[in-house]
């Protein structure tokens, strides 16, 4: 529906007024049911930092996760009910759809969420110990609520600052944690009625934008699948494999060219790592060496577009997409510049490598088929700039032209495999939609409270006005992300955040770079970043031999984000 609107209006210049209508019902329906399938394969993301790194204590709190995610699911169920409900009086144009047909989707979702979830707690022996304790949580809160409400924005520090760390140390899946904490708070604290919790949860999940989401993580594999990302992969490789450190160059630009599309930084690093290691260790590196590289450069290429850390970025400050994906640009090849210079310094006392030259015919074979791989990110990103189609139509545009590169340019589509992809694709892609969903209840419900304001006053004392918080901003983002992800991160401190850096003069555009960064970076810095834990898995590297190579690509990443936050001009200077 999204391409044939894409080619509606822009060929024949007749848009289909209801397409959009018909792709944002649907979807809703889609997100739910995506969910849904995360939850079956134990895909939603979750901090096992306490189930496996203390196994005596782990099964106890994996027995009360399981009896927090039946409370909560349920709750979202019996509130989603409510909501569809009150949705059966409005009637949307042009094709008149009651919104109780779209709107039924959630309760049903929480729904099987909740059988799910009491089916596992019903199997584990711990069941009744932990579910008495979530109930005597419940009632002691209930019991200190006319406390609680009495407390001002100090309330704010049991639901979002206890109980939400409690969730998340215990396993609980981040997005249903996020969900846990805002109705706990509004039930406890306030009078508004629930619903609006599911209200805002719709809202998050089902804005236009995020259909983007399955689309673009679709686009990766099929990235892979037909050989687009391997073929940019050897065409580098043929041109750098000879110098000192020419497949350390060669991995950081295939990231550079490949992120942003797969909408995974796991799929992106997955794409490149395995393409080079063995050849990379046959060279001489070490596998500690290739592992920390493989980080920075997933911490680089965090705002490269169609980054979606862009796209919910955009969504949750109000900041222009198109504007964001021209931004993101430079920022991103001055970090990865950086890295380069940390590869020439860590390289350069190494042989150059014994392999023979390539000859300018195998150099032109390898360019011409690597060509339609690299014309995918630039057709994907000119189309948005220019306006042919929004962000989120664009990766039906990516999705026709790399299928059609799979049908006739390179291995046969693989047809046999499209049921695991899409199975894939919708797996990641509900574990992603529902921490969205949550994280935008829960950032509205932190607005409400009025911490914007405080965080406002707070930042007016603090030295040095604009660049003083903007310094304070990159450590904060550099230490949210590696405790949690851009996107959860972003949805909840934009609406808090961004404001206030628009009343100190900083620009909005500049300020999400700068956090998308700062955020890629944390996202990759140990104990706590799940980016490197990633790369170490996806390299088959014990952890450990990372993280002293590590150290001088991290610095160099930091150079980089500190010269990109004290210049504005890098972000800005291709904007109109």
């Amino acid at each position: 529906m999204l391409l044939a609107e894409v080619i509606a209006r822009f060929l024949f210049g007749r848009p289909l007024g209801w397409a959009d209508e018909v792709a944002a019902t649907v979807f809703l329906w889609f997100a739910m049911a995506s969910v849904v399938l995360a939850d079956c394969s134990r895909k939603h993301m979750r901090i096992l930092l306490l189930l496996l790194g203390v196994p005596r204590v782990g099964g106890v709190a994996e027995a009360v996760s399981k009896s927090v995610a039946f409370a909560g699911f349920l709750a979202l169920a019996a509130f989603s009910l409510d909501y569809a409900v009150a949705q059966a009086d409005l009637t949307s144009s042009p094709l008149a759809i009651h919104g109780a047909w779209r709107a039924a989707a959630l309760p049903l979702g929480f729904g099987m969420l909740a059988l799910l979830a009491a089916l596992r707690l019903a199997a584990d022996p711990a069941a009744w110990p932990a579910a008495v304790l979530v109930a005597a949580v419940m009632a002691l809160l209930w019991w200190l609520s006319p406390a609680l409400a009495d407390m001002d924005n100090g309330n704010l520090v049991p639901f979002f600052v206890v109980i939400l760390g409690a969730c998340l140390t215990l396993a609980v899946p981040i997005g249903l944690s996020f969900a846990v904490a805002t109705m706990s708070y509004l039930a406890f604290c306030t009078d508004i009625p629930l619903s609006v919790v599911v209200g805002r949860l719709d809202e998050g999940i089902s804005h236009y934008v995020l259909i983007a989401v399955p689309l673009f993580v679709f686009l990766g594999r099929l990235m892979e699948e037909t050989r687009l990302a391997a073929a940019i992969v050897a065409l580098l490789v043929a041109f750098l494999g000879r110098v000192r450190g020419g497949l350390s160059y060669v991995l950081v630009a295939a990231m550079f060219i490949v992120s942003g599309i797969s909408g995974s930084k796991i799929a992106d690093m997955a794409a490149v790592g395995p393409a080079l290691f063995p050849e990379m260790k046959r060279r001489g590196a070490r596998p500690g060496e290739l592992v920390a590289l493989l980080a920075s450069s997933g911490a680089m290429s965090e705002a490269i577009p169609p980054s979606l850390v862009l796209i919910t970025t955009g969504v949750a400050a109000g900041v222009s997409i198109a504007a964001l994906f021209t931004a993101g640009l430079l920022p991103s090849l001055l970090l990865a510049a950086c890295l380069c210079l940390a590869v020439w310094f860590r390289s350069r006392g190494a042989a150059p490598a014994d392999t023979p030259p390539v000859s300018a015919r195998a150099l032109w074979s390898a360019a011409m088929f690597a060509l339609p791989g690299l014309a995918l990110p630039v057709l994907v990103r000119t189309a948005v700039v220019e306006g042919i189609a929004t962000a989120t139509e664009v990766s039906s545009i990516g999705i026709a032209y790399t299928m059609l590169a799979g049908l006739t340019l390179y291995r046969p589509f693989p047809w046999r495999r499209l049921p695991a992809m899409l199975v894939d694709t919708a797996t990641l892609s509900g574990a992603i939609l529902f921490i969205i969903g949550a994280a935008t209840a829960m950032a509205w419900a932190l607005t409400q409270s009025g911490l914007s304001q405080d965080i406002f006053e707070l930042v007016v004392r603090i030295p040095g006005g604009g660049a003083g918080f903007m310094a304070m901003s990159v450590v904060f983002f550099i230490v949210l992300g590696s405790l949690l992800e851009g996107v959860p991160a972003i949805l909840i401190f934009a609406p808090l955040l961004f404001p206030t850096a628009a009343r100190t003069g900083i620009d909005p555009v500049h300020y999400a770079i700068v956090a998308v960064l700062s955020m890629g970076v944390g996202l990759f810095i140990p104990p706590f970043g799940l980016g490197y834990w990633s790369a170490c898995a996806i390299g088959n590297v014990e952890p450990e031999l990372g993280i002293r190579p590590l150290i001088p690509y991290l610095v160099a990443l930091l150079v980089g984000l500190g010269i990109v936050a004290a210049a504005p001009i890098i972000s800005t200077a291709f904007l109109g």
